[in-house]
């Protein structure tokens, strides 16, 4: 039977690599974003099927996953990687910007969980990572908004590793610390010294944890580039 993973806020940095390197294990990609215009070209290229989702939205997750049981049943692998930024300081922040972000960073990653874990639970298996920063672990000044919520997403992961690992489904928190290589965005081009994170390379070690044999399951890793201060 073919694998499937499910990568809820793709877009073309990360979820780009993820795609092409699970598409060459022949699993079957689905991406779910908020904007799918952005990802027609990677559709194109490897073929993964795109769908309209705010992962933010209850009813928006819950048709999601509904949709996904008619066309391929239970993803073999959920990954949720959005996450939302209000800087400033606590004085200047907008309560509505504020809560919308926490709900994208973190009240959406619970909703996912929660929908494929229903599922994982009664298949007897599965795999769910989530996409976290060094905001998760340490907050920074004028960032209070984003340590929120990437706080509450790996306090998260970790109960979730506590409470489901030992019903066979793999929980797994990446804390990406450091900023990611893009193309796309001239700040984050890199000076070819590889001191930015690979997007590729972060994809390697997201598949070398859906493939670690449950005896050793971790649940967490963090990944940042060679120079990066921590």
């Amino acid at each position: 039977m073919t694998e499937s993973v499910l990568i809820v806020g793709a877009g073309p940095g990360l979820s780009a690599s993820l795609t092409r390197l699970c598409s060459k294990r022949n699993m079957k990609v689905i991406l779910a974003a908020r904007n799918i215009e952005k990802l027609k070209n990677l559709s194109e290229e490897t073929g993964a099927t795109l769908k309209i989702c705010d992962a933010s939205e209850i009813d928006s997750i819950n048709n999601l996953f509904k949709e996904l049981d008619q066309e391929i049943g239970t993803p073999n692998l959920v990954i949720y990687n959005p996450s939302a930024r209000v800087r400033g300081p606590i004085q200047d922040l907008d309560p509505i910007d504020t809560k919308k972000a926490l709900e994208i960073t973190s009240f959406g990653a619970f909703l996912v969980a929660q929908q494929a874990a229903q599922r994982m639970l009664k298949r007897g298996s599965g795999s769910i990572f989530f996409t976290g920063a060094s905001a998760g672990v340490k907050g920074f000044a004028n960032s209070s908004v984003f340590a929120m919520g990437k706080f509450a997403l790996r306090g998260l992961a970790q109960a979730l590793a506590r409470e489901l690992h030992p019903k066979n489904i793999h929980i797994a928190h990446f804390v990406i610390d450091g900023g990611i290589r893009s193309n796309n965005r001239p700040e984050r081009v890199g000076n070819g010294q590889d001191n930015m994170l690979e997007p590729d390379a972060i994809a390697e070690t997201y598949l070398q944890f859906y493939d670690q044999h449950k005896s050793a399951w971790a649940w967490e890793t963090e990944l940042r580039p060679w120079i990066e201060n921590f």
